[in-house]
């Protein structure tokens, strides 16, 4: 899927395992970005850790049924995003969405977001739910695309550390 915007060309593309050195570098650069000021330190290493190893992306990708889309421009990885079917059926998570502090607000966020829809609407998908942290600015995004909040949670991640989200959600049509 090709999409011009702005001054780039960028394409997306389903990711794969020869892809997650990709996706680890975008979200330990995108990390500190969106949660240096939310996050303690020693948490954001925690949860880079847990959720971004190599094994986890994999066992992931391989045997729960994630699927990871690849934002490229010129062939370099620019974001990414991750989406996974629910037990509950027409219902499917946005897990993951970041892009490159230099190239937000350039229409790659909307472009994965676009992708993960038309990807999880064709699965027979209806709705799309996500967890965003109460303090982040990407809120606001996911509002102006029509996502609402439903409700607030604190879920235990472990090693004393708490994620304090937001849960939004849009029907698909």
């Amino acid at each position: 899927m090709s999409r011009g915007f702005f001054k780039f060309r960028m394409t997306i593309i389903d990711a794969s395992l020869e892809n997650i050195p990709q996706i680890q570098r975008i979200a330990y650069a995108t990390w500190p970005a969106t949660y240096g000021e939310i996050l303690s330190e020693p948490q954001m290493h925690y949860m880079l850790a847990t959720m971004y190893n190599t094994d986890v992306l994999k066992r992931q990708m391989e045997a729960e049924g994630h699927h990871f889309a690849l934002a490229e421009i010129e062939g370099k990885a620019v974001g990414f995003a991750g989406y996974s079917p629910t037990p509950e059926p027409g219902l499917y998570k946005l897990d993951k969405l970041y892009v490159l502090p230099n190239i937000q607000k350039e229409g790659a966020g909307k472009s994965l977001l676009q992708y993960v829809t038309e990807q999880v609407k064709t699965a027979g998908g209806s709705r799309l739910q996500l967890n965003v942290n109460r303090f982040n600015n990407a809120k606001q995004f996911y509002e102006k695309k029509g996502f609402q909040v439903i409700r607030e949670e604190d879920n235990d991640i472990g090693n004393g550390f708490f994620m304090n989200d937001y849960v939004m959600e849009i029907a698909l049509q």
